[in-house]
C-alpha cells in the first residue's frame, strides 16, 4: 500500500474520485456493478458481497470501502480525506473523499484491499482469487 500522509502529485479531484475507484474495482475478478439503493449510489460486489459504495455526501463524491480495523484507524488519523464509513460499521469501513493526501495510487490500493478483505470472508471453494497472495494494481 502507498504510504498514507505522503501526498502523490496530483491529488484526486472530486470529479475523478468515482472514476478511479470504480475503474479499479471493475478490473478485479468477479466484480459486478449494481445500484441496489437506486440512482446515485453505485455498489460493486464480489459474489454478492459489497466491497465498494460510490455516492455523494453533502453534495461531494465519496467512496466507502472495507478496511482492516487497524489500518482504518491509522488512515483516519493520518490521511486528510479519510473518515469513518458513512452509514457503515465505523470500525470496519472507511469513507474516502478527494483531499490533498488522497492520490490515485492510494485509492486504487484501498479498493484492492477492500476487495481482498471481502473475498477472504467467502467460502474457499468460491473465491475468485486467493486473498493472501493476490497482487494489487493492474496497470
Amino acid at each position: 500500500m502507498v504510504e498514507p500522509g505522503v501526498p502523490e502529485l496530483p491529488s484526486l479531484t472530486a470529479s475523478t474520485l468515482h472514476e478511479i475507484a470504480l475503474d479499479r474495482a471493475l478490473e478485479l475478478p468477479a466484480a459486478v456493478l449494481e445500484q441496489p439503493f437506486g440512482p446515485g449510489a453505485e455498489v460493486v460486489k464480489v459474489l454478492g458481497k459489497m466491497f465498494l459504495l460510490a455516492g455523494e455526501l453533502h453534495g461531494e463524491p465519496m467512496v466507502v470501502l472495507k478496511a482492516d480495523p487497524r489500518d482504518a484507524e491509522m488512515l483516519r488519523e493520518n490521511v486528510d480525506g479519510i473518515s469513518p464509513g458513512y452509514h457503515m460499521n465505523k470500525r470496519h469501513w472507511i469513507t474516502v473523499v478527494a483531499g490533498p493526501d488522497v492520490g490515485a495510487a492510494l485509492l486504487r490500493d484501498l479498493v484492492t484491499d477492500s476487495y481482498r478483505l471481502v473475498v477472504a470472508t467467502l467460502p474457499r471453494s468460491t473465491r475468485p482469487i486467493d486473498p493472501e497472495t493476490f497482487e494489487a494494481a493492474v496497470e
